[in-house]
């Protein structure tokens, strides 16, 4: 299996320019009212739908409402990450900070609301 996480979304544009221009992601597919986005290494996809969209069953035409979901996007170089954000303008909604639990993170917010948390995952061994 695999999983692909979907955002119905009326800002698909909003969305496509945030994670191909600042996040390095590439078009997968794209139409009049779908997108699915890759992450640079191809590893995984998200997709944007529009909502309300007639080729689509009721089930996914509800727009996201901005609540209650976030991403983690998981990088060997947080710290370059952040410096590179920065440059790029990105409000940093979480500045980066080490866990106990063993996280190098911060976190963004893209157009739509959701929280994506940027995480080296550190060893707790000293």
């Amino acid at each position: 299996m695999k999983l692909n996480a979907g955002i119905i979304t009326s800002k698909i544009a909003e969305t496509k320019a945030f994670y191909t221009q600042k996040l390095g992601f590439g078009v997968t597919f794209e139409n009049e009212f779908y997108l699915l986005l890759h992450t640079p290494d191809k590893s995984a996809e998200i997709s944007f739908l529009l909502p309300e969209h007639p080729s689509q069953q009721p089930l996914f035409q509800m727009p996201f409402t901005g609540n209650g979901v976030y991403l983690t996007i998981e990088t060997q170089d947080v710290d370059k990450l952040y410096r590179d954000l920065k440059k790029k303008d990105v409000a940093i909604s979480i500045e980066l900070r080490d866990e106990p639990w063993g996280d190098r993170h911060f976190a963004i917010t893209d157009p739509n609301g959701i929280g994506i948390d940027l995480v080296k995952y550190v060893s707790q061994e000293k």
